[in-house]
């Protein structure tokens, strides 16, 4: 049963009180006063609020009356209900002939307080509880345990693969973690994903127990969400996997993604920079061994020409309208680099070698 804490109480009197003009006593189910503007008052029994709980009905206690009922001050006192059972009761100080409904009204504000903390408590230990299975995925020795078979039973949810692991960074936003955790999960579904923040700006989700077509639709909804709230966000997501030891994998194979992946970009797969990504795999003696000896005296100006040129598929003229060249001084630039590394980026083979080597001159400059 819930029970009434002395600072919900407190919370309750506040409330009431200020509206009402009017002090208020809230009681616990042994008939002690454990919340009211006189504090003197704190720790007596209020035979009155005994009297409600005997009989489970209103009291109302009349100016001549006040003498029946030790502790009491005439007014109204009715009993707090949650969940079809008593935990306590509310009194109003005051002649009852002037109250007329306030009574029901502050119980009814009363129970609605005590519900929404309630609720509020619940979706707390949720959250908490959802954290620590996060914490015990991205664990790098993680595989299917007790520990996290509790944190799931206690959520309903059952782990089940394809999953995929999505991280989210945020740049800019008005609104609260509580409300983008609620709409986040009614687009992926209360049992097939898991959210999180990990820190103020960076939100983790893993999807499962959906194939990679759903998973992409709700990755792009996410997305969506994310506009018309007007938060500025970028996007990882890992490629499928289908046992729990990969999540820590995953989880840094997403942040890779948001590292070397075009800033510009608001949602970017891993599949999308895996062949990259592979650079940052290698030795790095090895690695800038190639790059040097592929590029030579190569300079950051040299590797805008190049990048854009791969952007662009190799096509001239896109890449001359991107960097604003005439395409004269682009073909100037793409022979000259030629000249200087003895690779001809409009060849197949060639452009391949420079676009790895290119990669790791970037990689030096991060």
């Amino acid at each position: 049963m819930h029970m009434l804490t002395k600072t919900m109480a407190n919370e309750i009197v506040k409330e009431t009180s200020k509206r009402l003009h009017r002090n208020v006593n809230i009681m616990n189910m042994e008939g002690k006063i454990i919340a009211t503007q006189d504090k003197t008052r704190i720790g007596s029994i209020h035979k009155g609020a005994m009297e409600v709980l005997k009989n489970k009905k209103t009291l109302i206690i009349h100016m001549n009356e006040k003498e029946n009922w030790e502790g009491a001050q005439p007014g109204i006192n009715l009993p707090i209900v949650f969940l079809e059972q008593i935990i306590g009761v509310i009194g109003i100080t005051g002649d009852p002939n002037e109250m007329g409904s306030i009574g029901e009204m502050v119980k009814m504000t009363t129970e609605l307080m005590i519900r929404q903390e309630f609720m509020d408590s619940q979706l707390e230990w949720k959250q908490r509880t959802k954290e620590i299975i996060i914490e015990q995925l991205l664990n790098r020795h993680t595989s299917v345990n007790g520990s996290i078979d509790q944190s799931l039973s206690l959520l309903g949810l059952n782990l089940t693969p394809p999953f995929t692991t999505v991280i989210i960074q945020i740049k800019e936003r008005s609104v609260p973690n509580r409300t983008l955790i609620q709409d986040l999960e009614e687009i992926i579904g209360s049992k097939n994903g898991i959210v999180s923040f990990m820190n103020v700006n960076r939100i983790f989700i893993t999807i499962f127990g959906i194939d990679e077509k759903e998973t992409h639709l709700k990755i792009e909804s996410i997305n969506q969400l994310f506009k018309s709230l007007n938060v500025i966000t970028r996007m990882a997501y890992s490629l499928p996997f289908s046992t729990l030891d990969k999540f820590n994998q995953s989880y840094k194979e997403c942040e890779l993604t948001l590292k070397i992946s075009d800033l510009e970009s608001d949602i970017v797969s891993f599949a999308q920079i895996e062949a990259k990504s592979l650079i940052y795999q290698v030795d790095d003696f090895v690695a800038k061994r190639f790059s040097q000896r592929v590029l030579k005296n190569f300079n950051v100006d040299k590797a805008v020409t190049l990048e854009a040129f791969f952007v662009n598929n190799l096509n001239i003229q896109k890449t001359a309208d991107d960097l604003y060249l005439h395409r004269n001084t682009l073909i100037y630039r793409l022979n000259k680099i030629l000249d200087e590394t003895g690779y001809d980026v409009r060849n197949f083979k060639d452009s391949l070698i420079l676009q790895v080597a290119l990669w790791i001159f970037q990689k030096g400059e991060t």
